[in-house]
């Protein structure tokens, strides 16, 4: 058995770190500039995360943001488009955490592990005053995204923005007629307080208020300006719904407005109608929404899953606007609502069904993670073990010759995946886990989900393909199944960022040799010296590494 000391780890990272330190780097020479517009960025672009103060919902206070605005800058590609994206910490605010990192959700990071953006997994943080440029092509991979810091709970403070990949050859493109920044949709928790303050309540943890693009309101708050959606009556629009939550579920509609779902999380499917949508933390859809109504106002309503809930002036609404209809608030009903959403019921339009034999139970690798809850500090649990950060990098562990789950460091957090098989993992819902239900993210790839919450049997033909699922409710038994053609470590969590923060999350290393060789023929050398000592970082600030078996998580 192989153990490493925390100074062993410190002489390991230091020496691997400095070898990739090289005159011949591949950021030498020129590089491309920037090209932007107000709030919308390009595949190369650079963010700089810095403090401001703002007042979304009329309540002042200081955020960790990206450009300067909230939420953060589009990110707008086309298929196949080179990202090189250089992201500077300027963060001056202490009391909100310092160093930052910045994760692109739902892009694969096929041979771009380093690239992904998840401090302590793939990369150590980025310090203040310093950058780091992401570089990778999300290689056939089209529709909505978004991005955010994946430190500490970083992203609650304001770090969280959306990512769109458009498809010039889109095959549903027939069913809609406008589709580009203006018809990008998020949804967001605010929060009054900074997230370091709240990341120390164990237990429920309530939102001030629900964003809608940025605009919202809060109970006994005053009258802020709401978020306004124009169209024009006749035209069909392609509404791509982002949930840039950090803990709150949306139940997302429209008043009088059916919703046609023709994309969810990336994925194409054979489009769906419907009037309502729950979203959670992570979750994206695509909607076609025809614009066939009377010329008005129509509420846009974005309730969330918390207690107390309520639409009174304008409170978690946003204001769907016809050309040629008056500027004031509406006055319409809500619904109706006559079409259940079913999310067995969306199906991939391309290449649909599961891999490895149709059986719970017969992939070559089979898993049960069951989510638990330790009352006493309060930590989430999954197969009896609390996630805390490691020392270094599981990727830099897996450069410096670690390979086995007995080598790597979280103990007991760490799952090896081995090349080229079906991997099936099994969530069974005991209820022992509070605060659901809670969205399971995993990095590196999208999965079939061949057993959905709500229903106990499976589908191996067409099940949803995503990247984020609900594990439902007690009694629910969600299964999902891929296949290990992407190696390197990846991510497991719970996208309530407050779950994560107390150890909600596992870490799937997939093919870790192959990883390894991969990897090290195309880190740059900047993703070394983000990991070189002498600054103490994770040591001395709020939100850092703490002593190696600590319950601190950094996101």
């Amino acid at each position: 058995m192989l153990y490493f000391s925390a100074l062993a780890f410190s002489l390991l990272y230091t020496s691997y770190a400095l070898s990739l330190i090289s005159p011949l780097d591949s950021d030498v020479g020129p590089q491309p500039v920037p090209v932007t517009q107000a709030n919308v960025l390009g595949p190369v672009a650079e963010l700089h995360i810095a403090n401001e103060v703002i007042s979304p919902d009329g309540f002042s206070r200081s955020a960790a943001l990206a450009n300067g605005v909230y939420p953060a800058p589009l990110i707008r590609a086309y298929k196949n488009d080179r990202f090189a994206i250089r992201v500077f910490n300027e963060l001056t605010d202490d009391t909100m955490p310092l160093d930052t990192s910045v994760h692109w959700h739902g892009i694969s990071q096929r041979t771009s592990n380093w690239a992904d953006g998840v401090a302590c997994v793939t990369q150590c943080p980025i310090r203040p005053d310093e950058a780091f440029l992401h570089k990778f092509t999300a290689t056939g991979q089209t529709g909505t995204y978004w991005y955010h810091s994946h430190y500490s709970t970083q992203y609650c403070d304001g770090l969280r923005g959306p990512l769109v990949i458009y498809d010039p050859a889109d095959p549903l493109a027939y069913m809609y007629d406008v589709d580009n920044e203006n018809t990008v949709i998020t949804l967001s928790d605010w929060y009054h307080t900074p997230s370091i303050q709240l990341a120390g309540i164990f237990g429920a943890v309530t939102a001030n208020s629900t964003l809608i693009n940025g605009r919202g309101r809060y109970p006994g708050g005053p009258l802020q300006p709401l978020t306004v959606l124009n169209v024009t009556q006749g035209l069909r629009y392609r509404f791509r719904v982002i949930a840039i939550s950090c803990d709150p579920s949306f139940n997302f509609t429209i008043d009088g407005h059916r919703m046609t779902i023709i994309e969810v999380d990336g994925v194409e499917i054979v489009p769906v109608e419907v009037d309502s949508i729950p979203i959670l933390a992570g979750q994206r859809y695509s909607v076609v929404v025809t614009a066939d109504q009377p010329v008005g106002n129509y509420w846009i309503r974005s309730i969330n899953n918390q207690a107390n809930q309520t639409f009174d002036d304008g409170q978690n609404m946003a204001i769907l606007r016809y050309d040629g209809a008056p500027v004031q608030d509406p006055t319409s009903a809500p619904g109706p609502y006559e079409l259940t959403f079913d999310e067995s019921a969306l199906h991939p339009l391309i290449n649909p069904g599961a891999p490895g034999i149709p059986e719970i139970g017969k992939a070559d690798v089979n898993l049960n993670i069951v989510p638990g809850f330790n009352t006493d500090p309060g930590l989430f649990l999954l197969n009896n073990v609390s996630y805390v950060n490691p020392p270094i990098p599981v990727l830099l562990q897996i450069l410096s010759g670690a390979r086995h789950p007995w080598e790597l460091l979280p103990n007991g957090s760490v799952y090896e995946l081995p090349p080229r098989k079906v991997i099936e993992i099994s969530f069974p819902n005991t209820g022992a886990a509070p605060g659901g239900p809670h969205p399971i993210h995993m990095h590196g790839h999208r999965f079939d989900v061949v057993r959905v919450s709500g229903n106990s049997s499976a589908n191996f033909v067409n099940p949803p393909r995503r990247d984020v699922v609900s594990l439902g409710n007690t009694g629910d038994n969600v299964t999902i199944r891929f296949f290990t053609d992407n190696p390197g470590p990846w991510f497991l969590h719970c996208h309530i960022d407050w779950h994560l923060n107390h150890g909600f999350a596992v870490v799937m290393a997939e093919s870790p040799r192959e990883a390894a060789a991969q990897q090290a023929a195309v880190i740059p050398a900047d993703w070394g010296r983000l990991c070189l000592p002498g600054l103490a970082w994770g040591q001395t600030r709020l939100g850092g590494f703490g002593t190696l078996g600590s319950p601190s998580i950094l996101g």
